[in-house]
């Protein structure tokens, strides 16, 4: 491969990731990703051809591109999923097409500078629409590639504007075919090199520099809208089938034991009115502020004696709500806003955008014996009436005749709840069709379809107790999720949105969960198996992994790495401290024995004792210093080092040579090349030792020993003429 075209396919790579970068984030579909790869395809095969778009052409497409673009989002021509991501989808777009057509054209200089600002531009505009650690990849091999690219442009434009006046250039025109290829394998090196510099300056900044909002809009990430998925309000009586909806909401790791979370409940809204239609909150206003502690807790409830403490992180997803989701019951928050809200039914809410989000909760999970529920007989107050009302009209009368035929024999609050949860369970069926109807869905599916989703279980449960007098209301939030062992994370996506009931006992002072939803509805959220799942797995863990790790890495931990690597130094300085102590101990302790204080075997002792210390010392001196001199004279590093000073061991040939001619008057003019001097001075052997001196000097060569040999017999020609 030659310099040119090595130039080109670096550019053309380092374009290609620019678009790949965007790709990953999901930005583009399929007919787009097939008509820029085709561009790309087309423009390689079409270079220094006729048929290339010509400079006028391609900057009148250019110039008309930018009006087009505007006029395509201001009549919409162009959709794109949500209006968060319309700016930047039409910005993508716009950029893609320029880079197309200087792709397509002849070009310059300027025009591959342009190229290569595009590339950079997508890949930045990348970093704000993908969290994906597909995208960390490919920005990772466009630094490679535009490091590469960049430094070859600077070679093949320094060459064009000195080809007539610097000896390199005369030396790279009169070469022979190959001899540029021991440059270009200099290139990655370098540019390997570079890279590791960057890192080494850059990675720091990543821990130090402050978090700033989310972590880019959301790659792709719709908000929610008729599927499975989370929502603060319950409305019965739609048409058609419920869609599964795969879209991941949080990813879950508890201190402790991740996997027994996958049937907990993560509360999200509770709601207390009826309409028979739909759930609401009779008091949304109401709503208690907690503001950030120290170590960024916000503190909501004391724990109780005999508690069971949870601590978990919660890695949320881009939605369109501020419920902060926890299982109960949640005793602090740890996390990055400065106050939480907490409504009067216990959900908690945050002063924070659609935007990805990280926190931890503190929950105490500890519930109160079912024998202690069952003596629970005290009077609800006053202030529950909200949570004992139930709908108005003629269905209340078989609401409550239905219920009592269900808890017959039911003598406390709890058996009654039992009884009516199981009595669901079994007698109902679980569907995603959405089958009951009318002005009163909720009668519907319980006296004629028997079938429903949970959010139609939940408001049966929550109306038949009612009836009998026990306070209830429905809870909206998540139900467990996908184990990842790989990262010992719970995957919870959009499908495991789930609705139930909470019972309050008041002796208690509890609000108990009840779920009476049939277990088959655990078939639909159930993972796939096999390979694919396996895979899909692994995929899921590297993006969990570059989530933690990357996009949630906060000042809160920042402040923990702080601590932390205090903490390390500390123990380093006590560390060292101690060691001193026992070595100025056992030197005090030697010198004691050389004086004679032990008596004269103590002495021979102590002085053998340091002899040997200090042979082995000149052992293992003597022994580097081998190993390195070895190591040092291997070609392998001869090449990987490749600096001056072996290059001028390299070169020492041609410096006895010119000192061979100078004996006999030759001497190279100033204004003279290597290759002018040896044309000039007509000796055959001159000119063979210059070509070797070009392609050891300036295509940083280096001969082998037959290569050498060859120009030892030319310099013994010349000394003999």
């Amino acid at each position: 491969m030659n310099f040119e075209k090595f130039f080109r396919l670096v550019s053309y790579a380092a374009v290609f990731c620019g678009f790949l970068s965007l790709w990953v984030s999901g930005t583009f579909g399929l007919i787009a990703t097939i008509l820029f790869v085709a561009v790309i395809v087309s423009a390689w095969f079409l270079e220094d051809s006729r048929w290339q778009i010509s400079v006028r052409w391609g900057t009148a497409l250019i110039v008309l591109a930018l009006p087009f673009f505007y006029l395509a989002y201001r009549m919409q021509w162009i959709t794109l999923e949500t209006s968060d991501t319309m700016i930047a989808g039409i910005l993508a777009r716009m950029i893609l097409s320029l880079a197309a057509i200087k792709l397509l054209q002849k070009k310059s200089d300027r025009d591959w500078v342009f190229l290569y600002l595009m590339a950079f531009f997508e890949v930045l505009l990348a970093a704000g629409l993908s969290i994906s650690p597909l995208y960390l990849a490919t920005f990772l091999v466009y630094l490679l590639l535009m490091v590469c690219a960049i430094i070859a442009f600077e070679m093949r434009r320094t060459a064009k504007d000195a080809e007539k006046k610097i000896s390199r250039a005369v030396a790279l025109a009169n070469a022979p075919p190959g001899d540029d290829q021991p440059a270009i394998r200099v290139l990655p090196r370098t540019a390997v090199v570079l890279l590791v510099l960057i890192a080494i300056a850059a990675i720091p900044l990543f821990f130090l520099l402050p978090r700033v909002g989310g972590a880019g809009i959301g790659g792709g990430q719709r908000m929610l809208g008729t599927s499975t998925g989370f929502s603060d309000s319950v409305r019965l009586g739609g048409i058609g089938r419920i869609q599964q909806d795969d879209r991941i909401v949080m990813r879950v790791k508890a201190e402790e034991k991740t996997q027994a979370l996958s049937n907990s409940y993560f509360r999200g809204v509770a709601l207390d009115r009826f309409d028979n239609r739909s759930w609401s909150k009779s008091r949304p206003v109401a709503r208690e502020t907690f503001l950030r502690g120290e170590a960024g807790f916000i503190q909501l409830e004391a724990a109780s004696p005999g508690a069971r403490p949870l601590l978990a992180t919660v890695y949320l997803e881009p939605m369109d709500t501020q419920v902060v989701f926890a299982v109960p019951e949640t005793l602090a928050i740890q996390a990055n806003f400065s106050s939480l809200y907490r409504d009067t039914y216990g959900g908690l809410t945050a002063p924070w955008g659609s935007e990805r989000n990280n926190y931890r909760f503190l929950s105490d999970i500890r519930e109160p014996s079912a024998e202690r529920l069952r003596a629970d007989d005290a009077v609800y107050s006053e202030s529950f009436r909200n949570y004992l009302e139930a709908p108005i009209g003629g269905d209340d009368r078989r609401y409550a005749e239905l219920t009592t035929e269900v808890v017959a024999g039911a003598r406390n609050r709890y058996d009654k709840a039992r009884a009516v949860e199981r009595y669901l369970q079994t007698s109902f069926g679980y569907t995603l069709e959405q089958k009951a109807s009318g002005d009163k869905p909720l009668a519907d599916f319980l006296f004629n379809v028997r079938e429903g989703h949970c959010e139609y279980f939940a408001s049966a449960m929550a109306i038949m107790l009612r009836t009998q007098g026990i306070a209830t209301r429905v809870v909206n939030g998540f139900r467990g999720g996908e184990y990842n062992s790989a990262v010992d994370t719970l995957i919870v996506r959009q499908r495991y949105a789930h609705s139930w009931v909470e019972v309050y006992f008041p002796g208690e002072a509890e609000w108990v969960a009840f779920d009476p939803t049939p277990a088959a509805s655990e078939i639909a959220t159930a993972g796939g198996r096999g390979f694919t799942a396996a895979i899909s797995k692994y995929l899921e863990a590297l993006d969990t992994l570059w989530i933690q790790y990357f996009v949630a890495f906060d000042n809160q931990e920042q402040r923990s790495l702080a601590r932390s690597i205090r903490g390390d130094f500390a123990d380093v300085r006590a560390t060292a401290s101690a060691s001193m102590s026992v070595f100025q101990e056992k030197i005090a302790g030697w010198w004691s024995e050389v004086r004679g204080d032990g008596g004269g075997m103590a002495v021979v002792s102590a002085l053998g004792y340091a002899i040997a210390l200090i042979a082995l010392a000149a052992a293992l001196f003597f022994t580097a210093r081998f190993a390195f001199r070895w190591i040092s004279s291997r070609a392998f590093w001869r090449r990987l080092i490749n600096d001056d000073a072996v290059g001028g061991r390299s070169v020492e040939f041609y410096e006895r040579m010119s000192r061979l001619l100078e004996d006999r008057g030759l001497r190279r003019a100033v204004s003279q090349t290597p290759l002018e001097f040896a044309s000039a001075t007509g000796i055959t052997e001159v000119k063979m030792i210059t070509r070797e001196y070009h392609r050891v000097r300036f295509g940083e060569r280096h001969l082998s020993a037959d290569e050498l040999a060859k120009v030892g017999k030319w310099l013994d020609a010349i000394e003999a003429k």
